[in-house]
C-alpha cells in the first residue's frame, strides 16, 4: 500500500504523535507539523507546562491543530492511554516522533548507578515503550512513519557524556533493527542525529555535570563544558531541525539517517574515515583548546 496515498485520505488531516513537546525540539516540531497540515498530539510529562507550546501555536495560527496529552514516556500506562486517545480522536496515527529525553552527564567513575538507570529508562526504554504502543495500529493501517530523535552522541562518544551517549547508542542499534522488522508492513523508520543545538535540554544537562572539588576529572570537566557550550551556541537555529522533520514527514522518499548541522556531519565522517587513535587525539585537542 502506498504510504502517501494512504495518509492523504480525502477530507482527512494526517495525525502525528510527538513526545517531549513542552520546549526545545519537541515544541518546534509540533508547530512545524501543524503548519504542514497535521493534527498533532503533543505529549508532555506535565500538561500544565503547555503554555509556551500553545502560545507559539496561536502565533503560528495552528492552535486548533494541536492537542496536548499527558505522557511521561517512562510510565507505560500513560503511554498506552495517550496512544489510545490519539487513535480514538483522529482514527489513525500516521507519524510518531520519538523526541522526549534528557541529558545526564558526568564521568563514568563518578555518576551514580541510579542516574545511569534513569538515563537509559528515559532515552531508551521510554522510546521503546512508545514505539511498541504505536506499532500495532500502524501495522493494521499498512503504513506509518517513525522518526527517532537521536544525536551526534549516538555516533561519537564524548568524555563526560557517558550516560547520554550510552542511551543514544542503544537507540541507534534498536532503530536499525526496528527499520528492518517493520518495513514489510509499510512502516518507514528514520534516525535524525542533530548536533548540540542550544535548546533547553543541553542547559539542563550541563547543570547535572558536576564533579567534587577534589575530583581527578575536574579539569577535564571544565574543558568538556566549555566545548559543549561553544558547540551549542554555534550550531545554528533549532528551527532547522523542525524544518527537517517536516520535510521527512511530507516526503515520498526518505533516507534512513539524517545529520545536521554540517559540523556534525564532518565529525561523524571523521570518526568513520580516520584511524581511531587519530580521531581520539583530535577530540582531545579540541577539548584542550576550549579551556
Amino acid at each position: 500500500m502506498n504510504l502517501m496515498k494512504n495518509l492523504k485520505t480525502a477530507g482527512n488531516r494526517r495525525t502525528a504523535l510527538v513526545t517531549g513537546t513542552s520546549s526545545g525540539f519537541g515544541l518546534l516540531i509540533s508547530i512545524e507539523l501543524a503548519k504542514r497540515g497535521f493534527n498533532v498530539v503533543a505529549g508532555m510529562r506535565r500538561p500544565q507546562a503547555s503554555e509556551p507550546l500553545m502560545k507559539a501555536a496561536e502565533l503560528a495560527g495552528v492552535a486548533g491543530a494541536i492537542s496536548v496529552v499527558e505522557m511521561d514516556i517512562t510510565n507505560e500506562s500513560q503511554v498506552l492511554a495517550a496512544v489510545e486517545q490519539a487513535r480514538t480522536q483522529f482514527g489513525t496515527i500516521d507519524v510518531l516522533v520519538n523526541n522526549a529525553g534528557g541529558v545526564w552527564g558526568g564521568f563514568a567513575e563518578e555518576v551514580p548507578l541510579t542516574l545511569w538507570r534513569e538515563q537509559m529508562e528515559t532515552n531508551f526504554i521510554g522510546n521503546v515503550s512508545v514505539t511498541q504502543a504505536v506499532l500495532p495500529w500502524m501495522r493494521k493501517q499498512g503504513c506509518g512513519l517513525i522518526i527517532q530523535m537521536s544525536s551526534i552522541s549516538g555516533v561519537v562518544g564524548f568524555p563526560g557524556f557517558g550516560p547520554y551517549a550510552a542511551s543514544k547508542f542503544a537507540l541507534e542499534g534498536f532503530t536499525e533493527c526496528l527499520a528492518l522488522e517493520v518495513k514489510p508492513f509499510g512502516i518507514d523508520v528514520v534516525l535524525v542525529e542533530p548536533g548540540s543545538y542550544g535548546t533547553d535540554i543541553w542547559e539542563k544537562g550541563f547543570a547535572t555535570m558536576q564533579a567534587p572539588s577534589d575530583s581527578p576529572y575536574r579539569r577535564m570537566l571544565e574543558s568538556v563544558l566549555a566545548y559543549a557550550r561553544s558547540s551549542a551556541s554555534s550550531s545554528g537555529n533549532p528551527q532547522e531541525v523542525a524544518d527537517l522533520i517536516g520535510d521527512i514527514a511530507c516526503s515520498r522518499r526518505r533516507c534512513f539517517r539524517y545529520m545536521l548541522p554540517r559540523s556534525t556531519v564532518w565529525t561523524a565522517r571523521g570518526k568513520r574515515w580516520l584511524p581511531d587513535n587519530w580521531f581520539k587525539q583530535i577530540l582531545m585537542a579540541a577539548l584542550k583548546g576550549n579551556k
